[in-house]
């Protein structure tokens, strides 16, 4: 195989992840001109087509849908052994990219790496605020931030974060001209503001479980739909309808009277955040280090 089929198939790669040359080429750091003189040399030495370009999209045809099923995970583990490498140097090194939720970064991921950087200026941390639990693996990320129950299967799961409970709460005004849900199962005549989900383009089920009792998924209208839990907790906070956001970022508003909760012996405790990457990759130094300062420790236990 000519060895500039190995470029060819990261870019590949790359595009097919993106679904966008102009994506692609930044992420790969090159112009969009030279990704795309890449990609046709590699299928001019495969003698077939990879790549269907529309004036908005680019998808892999079947040939490269199979051929990007086959090497992407191979093409990940091969850059992190690269990344690896770091470790041969005298000064911990590399680029980590995370994906997480807003809360999960503005909660536990900055706080920690304002302390964290500082002290390894050649390690590099790129954080995506994403909802849509991806498949790290197949989007070349090196970890993601979930709740324990979300961690998938083969991976490496270490607790960033105490134990959460979302909670369900709407202003003084909304209440005054709608009475409070007295089960979950009232919310359907209530106006919600809602979390819009990329995966599928759902919006996202409001979870309870009264103790002893069993799980109840209500889907919720209402007038509002974000994609960022802080803009759900403002329309909430402007009287739009209820919303059901994680119990730490509603609780100063409680406090202040600005939100009041309700239904609070039907939200389950979840637990916690959890940093996860798959058991199958030797973690880089720089990896291991970020790992013990993001790692939760409870107060009183070092």
């Amino acid at each position: 195989m000519p060895r500039d089929n190995y470029t060819g198939l990261l870019a590949f790669v790359t595009v097919a992840q993106e679904g966008s040359f102009t994506r692609a080429a930044a992420r790969l750091g090159v112009s969009q001109s030279a990704l795309s003189h890449t990609i046709k040399t590699l299928e001019a030495n495969l003698g077939i087509r990879l790549l269907t370009r529309t004036t908005r999209n680019v998808f892999p045809t079947q040939a490269g849908e199979r051929l990007y099923r086959n090497i992407s995970t191979q093409m990940a583990e091969i850059d992190a052994e690269v990344q690896a490498l770091s470790d041969f140097r005298d000064k911990p090194a590399g680029t980590i990219r995370v994906t997480a939720t807003d809360h999960a970064i503005r909660t536990i991921l900055w706080p920690r790496l304002a302390a964290f950087l500082p002290r390894y200026p050649d390690i590099k941390v790129e954080l995506i605020c994403d909802y849509g639990l991806s498949d790290i693996s197949a989007e070349r990320y090196d970890a993601g931030v979930r709740f324990g129950e979300q961690l998938a299967q083969g991976m490496i799961g270490i607790r960033i974060g105490p134990d959460e409970r979302f909670a369900l709460v709407g202003s003084k005004a909304y209440f005054s001209r709608n009475p409070s849900p007295g089960t979950p199962h009232e919310l359907v005549s209530h106006q919600c503001v809602n979390l819009r989900l990329p995966t599928h383009g759902g919006l996202y089920v409001w979870e309870f479980k009264k103790k002893g009792g069993k799980a109840i998924n209500v889907r919720t209208n209402g007038q509002l739909v974000f994609n960022s839990m802080y803009e759900v907790l403002e329309g909430a906070i402007a009287g739009f309808g209820l919303a059901y956001v994680p119990e730490s970022l509603a609780r100063p508003h409680i406090a202040a009277g600005r939100l009041v909760r309700v239904l609070e012996e039907w939200c389950p405790l979840w637990s916690g955040y959890h940093l996860y990457y798959p058991n199958r990759r030797q973690p880089s130094q720089a990896m291991r280090l970020l790992v013990e300062a993001l790692r939760y420790r409870p107060q009183g236990v070092k």
